[in-house]
């Protein structure tokens, strides 16, 4: 049995919010096995270290949590400050030194103290050192981007020529990577090898796309009248345009079109504060709007079980799952045709728009509430596509890893 992989999650193993970036990273974690070993940088004892009980429960928690900071308890503080003084650290403490490691993975956006200690742990594992890519979107469109974020990127990408290859989520990433390197001059970077990501939620169970729904079964029940339900997943911040989505239902709803809409996902308040505000004001007004913020995962699965159809109204994205976990459910979706989007897009199921501005959404949305042939349609198409899992994933990524050279 080769040797097992280092997983670095040092910021994933302290917080319980499921971002993209996040839902990645557990799922990889969980489908790699016992191929991996969980590793975390501990800022207070200033060195790496393997995962303690109280981040591994971070882990494998099933609620969620609508903070997405990491959070570090007093006594892990106190622990780490204690090991430090006791002269018990090191940039790569004597228990990670001992380990026996094949490489090392690196899947999360790392903060900068974390890629400072990074040339420890990359000098410290023998074989290839690779990290996840996932988008530059805080490059292309800084205005709906965290100005903190915005800031850190460009480091961030020069950071990751250190690695001995880089994982791309998708095509669109890859190509978005390799073009600022090659902006910048650089002469020999590591090689860019896109690998999809997989999906987890169950496989469609065959059954025909109910267009005018049972109860529990694609629709919401509005007064007396059973309703389609659109259902929306992801966060609410600038780039996930949900202004657009919320101004084209609002423009259906007071068109007569009988519907309700499901939002989930964590609030940033940065870039998504209006969004939020106008959320809060329908729902005073009346519409049958329905937002849960930050849910589990098995409710996002029974949310998908539930609708009629999906919107993901995003416009931009480095991969977007949330597109492909609603074509594994058999659920149309509405998107835009670009980009990584489009990647996911082309293999049938989504209504792809050119673009998604609140015109082009509440056109799409009232074409699909309108023709239950074509809602069919692009039921049937979602239930014959088929995606690659997690475990598949996994395997793709660690047999291209073994085919890398350290640079």
């Amino acid at each position: 049995m080769p040797a097992p992989l280092l997983l670095d999650l040092s910021h994933t193993c302290h917080t319980r919010a499921r971002t993209g970036i996040q839902r990645v990273t557990r799922s990889l974690l969980a489908a790699l096995g016992h191929r991996a070993i969980a590793v975390t940088h501990d800022p207070y004892r200033a060195g790496w270290r393997t995962l303690q009980a109280w981040e591994k429960a971070n882990l494998t928690a099933t609620e969620a949590t609508g903070k997405r900071g990491a959070h570090w308890p007093l006594t892990a503080r106190l622990s780490g400050r204690f090991q430090r003084t006791a002269n018990r650290r090191g940039a790569v403490s004597a228990g990670l030194a001992t380990l026996k490691t094949s490489g090392l993975i690196v899947p999360e956006v790392f903060s900068p103290p974390v890629a400072r200690a990074l040339s420890d742990l990359r000098a410290a594992t023998p074989g290839p050192r690779v990290a996840l890519f996932h988008d530059a979107i805080a490059l292309k469109f800084p205005e709906l981007t965290p100005a903190k974020t915005v800031a850190r990127f460009p480091a961030y990408l020069v950071e990751l020529l250190a690695f001995d290859g880089v994982a791309a989520v998708s095509e669109d990433s890859r190509h978005t990577l390799a073009d600022y390197w090659r902006w910048l001059g650089v002469k020999s970077p590591p090689p860019i090898h896109a690998i999809p990501l997989g999906v987890d939620l169950p496989a469609p169970s065959g059954s025909p796309l109910l267009v005018a729904p049972k109860p529990g079964e694609g629709g919401s029940a509005l007064g007396s009248q059973l309703v389609p339900t659109l259902l929306s997943v992801g966060s609410i911040e600038g780039r996930k345009n949900h202004l657009a989505l919320l101004n084209a239902c609002e423009q259906l709803w007071t068109a007569g079109e009988k519907f309700s809409l499901h939002l989930i996902g964590f609030a940033q308040p940065q870039t998504g504060a209006t969004a939020l505000a106008l959320i809060h004001a329908l729902q005073a007004s009346g519409r049958p709007l329905r937002y849960d913020g930050p849910v589990s995962d098995s409710a996002v699965a029974a949310a998908y079980a539930a609708c009629t159809f999906t919107v993901y109204p995003s416009i931009i994205e480095g991969f977007g799952l949330p597109v492909i976990e609603s074509l594994a459910q058999g659920k149309p979706c509405v998107c835009s045709a670009r980009g990584a989007l489009g990647e996911s897009a082309r293999g049938g199921g989504c209504l792809a728009l050119k673009s998604v501005d609140a015109a082009s959404l509440a056109a799409a949305i009232a074409r699909l509430l309108r023709s239950p042939d074509e809602l069919a349609a692009l039921g049937a198409e979602a239930r014959t596509r088929r995606f690659k899992s997690w475990a598949n994933y996994a395997d793709e990524l660690v047999s291209w890893m073994n085919r890398l050279q350290r640079r």
